[in-house]
């Protein structure tokens, strides 16, 4: 099961989920965040993550130039999109594309049916002003229905207490963790890292 984890504003938190088997560490670069990280910062960050550890960027209707931008002063591996934007201007960054998929009241499994079957699907838990990190929970019997049909990225309220339920229970391609393991918006928490792990 690879395991992303996002929201990281420390290399300390980005090096122990790389030693405990993460595919991923996700930076948030939309300045709304309460884990918005500078991308300077994030730089050096991902300069110490070895090789094999994808760095995500996170955006939130942000133009694609300020994107390339971003992608270019990291050294991000992927692009996840987190608003409202179309995802096709963003496929000619040349790198893999997560498209967040809000889970709310009316979502219909069949509607990411329009999202290009290159494009990475997350789902996350409806949230207009938060645009994800919100600790809820979605309905995970509407997301193994996606996950059936694609690769899909879980995400959305997942913790050490429940992942082992959401995995079995979905089978996603990925889960996509933040602030479930942390002890402050940003800040991650060893051991609930540790545990998250244990658990997967």
């Amino acid at each position: 099961m690879r395991v992303k984890i996002c929201g990281i504003t420390r290399a300390e938190d980005a090096r122990l989920a790389a030693a405990l088997g993460a595919a991923a560490v996700g930076f948030v670069f939309w300045p709304r965040s309460p884990r918005c990280i500078h991308p300077d910062v994030a730089r050096a960050i991902v300069a110490d993550l070895p090789a094999h550890v994808r760095a995500v960027g996170v955006f939130v209707d942000q133009p694609v130039e300020e994107v390339a931008r971003v992608v270019r002063t990291v050294g991000l591996g992927a692009v996840q999109l987190h608003g409202r934007e179309d995802s096709g201007p963003f496929e000619a960054l040349g790198l893999p594309i997560i498209k967040a998929v809000a889970v709310g009241a009316g979502f219909v499994p069949a509607s990411v049916a329009t999202i290009p079957p290159t494009v990475m699907v997350l789902l996350d838990a409806h949230d207009p002003a938060k645009r994800g990190g919100t600790g809820r929970t979605i309905d995970w019997s509407l997301a193994a229905r996606v996950a059936a049909t694609r690769d899909t990225v879980l995400s959305g309220g997942l913790d050490p207490a429940n992942v082992r339920a959401a995995i079995a229970q979905v089978r996603p391609y990925m889960i996509d963790v933040s602030s479930g393991v942390e002890s402050v918006p940003g800040i991650k928490d060893p051991a609930r890292l540790r545990a998250l792990f244990q658990e997967v």
